[in-house]
């Protein structure tokens, strides 16, 4: 004697990845799958990304007297003028850097989710159930798609300020060597 462990006890029955219906082929549902995961690896990586920039910029802050120098107002008014240019260059570029490394990392947020992102799964919870009742493939499908679009779009939010604070550690090392062949 079994009882139901949910409403969803026959979901076994339910396709994993190859829909049946003519208007979604199996190579084009798997393909937007994959294209959800890569974005998912593309998001992940952009964190990693600048996790690594502002930990080497934080490092190079600490470890460096010069460089915490720049951040002092005696190298200011007691510099030369290339020093107190180079120097002022180092410290805009710093903080410049460490903020756009932030920056990647603070969390984004679009007006519309899919039932795949967790904090929306309450207002899509009813159409999925409703659609799985369906057997509705094309609901699957097209929550891929539309999640694919929201992955983008966050991804390429992401990598445009990876690329901001990258060149900002670029100008800071160039900086950098230049304050100490002015010195």
């Amino acid at each position: 004697m079994g009882f139901p462990l949910s409403e969803f006890e026959n979901f076994a029955e339910l396709p994993s990845s190859s829909p049946s219906t003519d208007d979604v082929d199996s190579e084009y549902f798997d393909h937007i799958k994959k294209i959800n995961d890569i974005f998912y690896d593309q998001i992940k990586i952009s964190d990693q990304k600048a996790a690594y920039i502002f930990t080497f910029m934080l490092a190079f802050l600490v470890s460096s007297v010069e460089v915490r120098a720049v951040f002092t107002w005696a190298r200011y008014a007691q510099g030369t003028p290339q020093a107190i240019l180079f120097s002022g260059l180092l410290a805009a570029a710093s903080v410049f850097s460490i903020l756009a490394a932030i920056l990647v990392v603070l969390p984004r947020r679009l007006d519309k989710s899919t039932s795949m992102f967790w904090g929306a799964w309450p207002r899509h919870r009813d159409a999925f159930y409703d659609a799985a009742n369906r057997r509705d493939e094309r609901y699957l499908f097209d929550q891929y798609v539309e999640n694919a679009d929201i992955l983008s779009h966050i991804a390429r939010s992401k990598y445009r300020f990876v690329t901001i604070a990258f060149r900002g550690l670029m100008v800071t090392v160039v900086a950098y060597v230049l304050l100490l062949v002015a010195a």
